[in-house]
């Protein structure tokens, strides 16, 4: 449900006493509230509690188990066997597995080697793979490759913030253009107004011509036109603000009429995106949050790559275990008693573990050009930029000098007509003229805005200065 105009004002902290009095909503109010509230800004909250929980299922990977069989087969008032095997496990880090265990036999048809003590028999043991598994294992690689997602996925929720930023400062420039048009067709439609009346009354006590209040009349009916299609575009650009305005509750706000933009936003951009001159210059790429997620990518893929490398290695599992009848006597577990084995496996050929290493190369390999070109694309990146911004300032200066000239010439042929020196055509083209270099320097301002803005994004930065 849409809210209403009083409700929108009171997001903002603004009051407004009237229906034709305006309230102004700058870039750092409307950022704020975009990350605070925005769907998708949460949903990058949600990449984090991702890694969280994969981090927790490797984790699983070391956690004590228990196991317990139970066999047992009666026929015929014949007890063949009951057969009970319990077994308590603990993993460790470098692949050797803890065990204790419990064994209880009976029946008339057991397998020799199953006959037990009438108690049961308790043994205690570990297991330790000597070759593949030792150093490095899957359930070890998993768990330091999910603690390096945990870090990876805060650099790529900063990246993900940036661009939903960057989308909706973008969208307010866009926003701001549209107002700062309209406002100049708005002033120059009252000149026109003014010049047509004066001229039609001047024509009624036969001063002018007919022929200048018709020149008039089409100078105001295109003013009109114009303004028209100019409030149709700021209308649009408002419905496009209204994507990225959300309340606290997941309701969309819709821009109403009298919100209008701040036009001293050339004043705030470098604070509210924090892009001022120092920053830049002081920002050091190794700590952008992309080259940060490839980091990170590139040392899982290097855990992977140690994994692989010792799959290569056959596997040989030692198995020792303490055998005794009575385990709450310490002592009763003596290397007389025991019972061991040996388990070797390994592939003639290796041609999947070799297929395998040589695949993790690869990734590892494209993942390190990667650095290297991202590195390099944002150090000229962020210098064309910089170069881009020195070239609009230099811009806006001139279009200011541009459209100051053109006014002055506008007022004094404004005067000769009026002393009959000029005719309305003079005064309308040098009108045109105006009207097209505050449009352009309208255009250059929000260029100027758009470049600060990709700045931003270049940077990814996630902070901004929000009222």
């Amino acid at each position: 449900m849409r809210v209403t105009l009083l409700s929108i004002i009171l997001c903002f902290s603004s009051l407004i006493s009237a229906q034709d009095r305006t309230s102004v909503m700058s870039l750092s109010e409307y950022l704020g509230y975009v990350k605070s509230f925005h769907p998708i800004v949460k949903q990058a909250n949600l990449v984090i509690n991702n890694s969280e929980a994969k981090l927790m299922k490797a984790r699983g990977a070391f956690d004590p188990k228990i196991e317990v069989d139970y066999d047992r087969k009666k026929f015929k008032n014949t007890e063949y066997y009951d057969r009970l095997n319990a077994t308590f496990k603990i993993p460790t880090w470098f692949g050797v597995e803890l065990k204790g265990n419990f064994e209880e036999n009976t029946g008339d048809f057991l397998n020799p080697q199953a006959f037990l003590p009438e108690d049961g028999l308790y043994s205690a043991g570990v297991s330790v793979p000597i070759a593949r598994g030792l150093l490095t294992n899957k359930r070890m690689a998993m768990l330091r490759q999910a603690r390096l997602y945990v870090k990876q996925a805060q650099v790529d929720r900063q990246l993900l913030i940036n661009t939903i930023l960057y989308d909706a400062t973008v969208t307010y420039f866009k926003w701001l253009k549209t107002y700062n048009e309209k406002r100049v067709y708005e002033d120059f439609l009252t000149n026109v107004e003014v010049r047509f009346n004066g001229i039609k009354k001047s024509y009624e006590v036969g001063d002018k011509p007919a022929i200048d209040t018709l020149e008039a009349r089409i100078a105001l009916n295109n003013r009109r036109l114009n303004l028209e299609k100019s409030r149709i575009k700021f209308v649009k650009s408002s419905l496009e603000l209204s994507n990225y305005l959300w309340l606290n509750d997941n309701t969309p706000i819709e821009i109403q009429e009298g919100i209008i933009p701040d036009v001293n936003t050339f004043d705030t951009i470098d604070l509210t995106l924090n892009t001022s001159g120092m920053d830049i210059e002081t920002f050091s790429i190794e700590n952008h949050p992309k080259l940060q997620s490839l980091d990170y990518k590139f040392k899982s893929l290097s855990i992977e790559k140690r994994l692989k490398l010792n799959n290569l290695l056959p596997q040989i599992d030692l198995q020792y275990n303490f055998l005794s009848q009575t385990p709450e006597v310490a002592r009763s577990f003596s290397t007389s008693a025991y019972k061991s084995g040996v388990n070797i496996s390994f592939p003639l050929f290796l041609r999947k573990e070799r297929g395998d290493l040589k695949l993790a190369k690869l990734k590892l390999q494209d993942t390190k050009f990667d650095i290297q070109n991202t590195k390099v694309s944002l150090k000229n990146k962020i210098d064309a930029i910089n170069q881009e911004l020195d070239s609009y300032i230099l811009q806006n200066d001139y279009t200011d000098t541009i459209v100051d000239d053109y006014s002055k010439m506008l007022s004094a042929e404004e005067r000769k007509f009026f002393l009959g020196e000029s005719s309305l055509f003079l005064v309308n083209s040098r009108e045109s003229k105006l009207i097209d270099a505050k449009l352009k320097a309208i255009e250059i301002e929000n260029s100027f805005f758009k470049t600060k803005a990709n700045l931003f994004n270049v940077l990814a930065l996630s902070e901004v200065q929000a009222n």
